[in-house]
């Protein structure tokens, strides 16, 4: 079984990107899990979603606590959180910022760095990340495949703002394989 931990503010869409990266593995063939960590969370405050990906049923139902990969929508909180807490040696951090990162990174952690604000304010023309950083998980992990991505954001998000959305991903991706 493998875990991603994601890490981000009320409102930047951390729950609506555990659900449909589980979504885009499942359509990819693996069984999946995506759910939140809810307390008294209100618009920016700290929350965490998670997912859970395996070949057999997945049937543990606790946090993650010792992830192979997390996303990190807002490279603020690494100041307030412990936010490489329990990665796995060899595993993959992506966190949105095009500056140094404010704490040390782990040693034996894979670190992606990728400007997800800015992408996502020249195609959606808003700073809503979430998708933006789905498509570079994709990249980085190969744990979802794009056109399945692409599937759940169309599913999610129809017409002309699931188009959008899937630019997003799709740019990002494409720069993290290095094909942008």
């Amino acid at each position: 079984m493998r875990e991603l931990r994601i890490h981000g503010r009320g409102g930047q869409g951390s729950v609506t990107a555990a659900e449909l990266i589980a979504v885009a593995a499942f359509e990819g063939g693996v069984y999946s899990q995506a759910f939140p960590a809810f307390g008294v969370e209100r618009r920016g405050a700290p929350v965490q979603a998670f997912v859970r990906f395996s070949d057999e049923k997945i049937r543990l139902r606790s946090q993650v606590y010792e992830p192979d990969y997390i996303i990190v929508q807002d490279s603020t909180l690494i100041k307030d959180v412990d936010v490489f807490g329990g990665m796995k040696e060899g595993g993959i951090a992506i966190v949105n910022t095009e500056h140094d990162l404010p704490g040390n990174v782990p040693a034996g952690v894979n670190l992606i760095k990728i400007d997800a604000t800015g992408i996502a304010l020249e195609i959606l023309g808003v700073p809503i990340t979430n998708t933006t950083l789905m498509g570079a998980f994709a990249a980085a992990t190969g744990e979802i495949e794009l056109p399945a991505l692409e599937k759940a954001l169309m599913a999610r998000f129809p017409g002309k703002l699931g188009e959008k959305n899937v630019a997003a991903a799709s740019h990002a991706y494409k720069l993290v394989k290095g094909e942008a």
